[in-house]
């Protein structure tokens, strides 16, 4: 009796909570819960699935905002509405943001998150804990790359947007040409943007000063990271997803627009060429013309093919 008691709470959770998406698109149930605590400081994750009780493959959704600014929220609605129709329950996560936290404890609360979801996820919502992917888009693909290795035991799948697999290379290290075209922002302004405390939502209107200066300044690195990559090279060796390839790593779905302002698309074809050298499963998705953030309308043709590609790949991992 307990047992059902506990199964009808989880549906009910799940309906109370339920979205109402567009005509045609699958009712989503949500549910918010604290995966951990960082100084004192709640970590959340919302958790997206059909309202039912079948166990299901969950996707480990991370999103962007150079690990800076962004929040959970940002998963764009066609997609997870997608991801739902297809049986997924979505899994996005909040992580601690540079520079009130530095890039180790960034990736510590990616294991945690990971790990979380395994041991309490088929419990409080019914999922299969072997069958998990992550899904990243630009500092969330860095991250998605990052669990490759990063999270054990290993996804699945991973499906980077627009990610990149190192943060000590020219692009993040040296001012940015494309950026330095922006107004100059002052130390000041940018230390005015960011604060002291630890924070997991970061607004991306106030917030992008700061990342704007880092790149203006080439700093990224040690702002983020907390060390000179100039001077420690050594220290970003075990957070730079293409130095760390093994041939166990997991099958990988790249995408990345050949127009990327922000990440140069050069980012996933070095990631490809090491996947390739050790022979592991993979493809690279060109988007021609693509910008940064290309799938976010996905009434483009091209982007919309892409997405029906991520979707095949996951089917294919987790089902």
């Amino acid at each position: 009796m307990m047992r059902y008691s506990k199964l009808l709470l989880t549906l009910l959770v799940f309906l109370t909570v339920a979205l109402a998406g567009a005509e045609g698109a699958p009712t989503i149930g949500k549910a918010t819960y604290t995966y951990k605590f960082a100084d004192g400081h709640p970590i959340q994750a919302d958790v997206y699935r059909p309202p039912d009780s079948r166990v299901r493959p969950a996707i480990l959704w991370i999103h962007g905002g150079a690990l800076i600014f962004g929040d959970r929220t940002t998963i764009h609605e066609a997609e997870l509405e997608r991801y739902i129709k297809e049986g997924f329950v979505v899994v996005a996560i909040d992580y601690r943001l540079a520079p009130e936290t530095k890039l180790p404890g960034i990736i510590e609360d990616l294991r945690d998150a990971y790990q979380w979801v395994r041991t309490e996820g088929p419990k409080l919502f019914r999922i299969n804990p072997d069958r998990i992917a992550v899904v990243g888009h630009s500092a969330g693909g860095y991250l998605t790359l990052s669990a490759g290795y990063q999270c054990r035991p290993q996804p699945r799948a991973l499906v980077s947007f627009y990610g990149y697999g190192d943060i000590t290379g020219a692009w993040y290290s040296r001012p940015d040409p494309f950026y330095l075209k922006e107004p100059a922002v002052t130390l000041e302004q940018a230390e005015q943007a960011v604060g002291s405390t630890t924070i997991s939502e970061g607004n991306e209107e106030r917030r992008f000063r700061f990342y704007l200066y880092c790149r203006q300044q080439g700093l990224w690195p040690k702002m983020v990271g907390g060390w000179d990559p100039a001077t420690d090279p050594d220290k970003f060796e075990p957070y730079c997803p293409v130095r760390n390839v093994t041939r166990d790593y997991p099958p990988t779905l790249l995408l990345h627009g050949d127009n990327d302002s922000d990440v140069p698309f050069e980012q996933s074809e070095m990631m490809a060429r090491e996947l390739e050298r050790h022979h592991v499963q993979h493809r690279l998705i060109r988007i021609r013309g693509g910008a940064h953030g290309f799938d976010a309308h996905l009434d483009d043709p091209q982007a919309a093919a892409a997405f029906e590609e991520v979707i095949a790949f996951l089917r294919k991992h987790l089902k």
